[in-house]
């Protein structure tokens, strides 16, 4: 608990700090999110060893940290998207203000009115492929966050059927259903990840 509020700490110091000052702060946020990470992996190995009244409340627990620190590393992403947006934008206006023109070779004579709307079209045409590029990640992300719940699920069930005992049969059934889940989400990622593909190459 004590690790995620720190990555919460500096979370709230994204907005404030200044370019030079960003990047570090969002390493030192991934770093602190591997770490948690890393330790997640050695205290569900530990609940799994808990005697077994304890073995559910401590599995509980794991996996509510698990995802309150998945929706850190999306709000980090997301931040990460937001920023190279701007400076993108910030490159552009300032390589088109940069930008000289001559009147005296015809050749080399570029209408300002048409290079304002031609840089206009790529901008907007850059933030829908950023948009979709954005929204796709955000449901990838999501079918992952998915992933790991039902994966959860899926372990507290059959601690459950431990408990009361039930047959082999109910069992091989539960992971039956576990494996098709996982199976419809994974073709459900393919798909999204083709639709994305298929959407760029035919915006560019």
């Amino acid at each position: 608990d004590r690790q995620v509020h720190e990555v919460q700490s500096y979370m709230g110091r994204l907005e404030t700090s200044d370019k030079e000052s960003v990047h570090l702060v969002e390493n030192e946020i991934q770093a602190r999110i591997d770490n948690i990470f890393s330790n997640l992996e050695r205290l569900e190995i530990l609940s799994s060893k808990e005697p077994p009244n304890k073995r559910q409340s401590a599995k509980l627990r794991v996996d509510q940290l698990k995802y309150d620190v998945q929706h850190l590393q999306t709000a980090l992403r997301n931040f990460q998207h937001r920023r190279y947006l701007r400076e993108q934008q910030e490159r552009q206006r300032e390589e088109l203000l940069a930008r000289t023109f001559t009147t005296n070779d015809s050749d080399t004579t570029i209408p300002i009115d048409e290079t304002l709307q031609f840089n206009e079209s790529l901008q907007s045409a850059h933030r829908g492929m950023d948009e979709l590029i954005g929204s796709g990640t955000n449901i990838l992300q999501g079918l992952r966050d998915q992933r790991v719940t039902l994966k959860g699920t899926h372990k507290k069930i059959l601690d459950v059927a431990n408990m009361l005992g039930l047959s082999n049969t109910v069992m091989r059934l539960i992971e039956k259903r576990a494996f098709q889940d996982k199976f419809l989400m994974l073709g459900g990622m393919a798909v999204t990840c083709l639709i994305m593909f298929l959407v760029v190459q035919y915006l560019t």
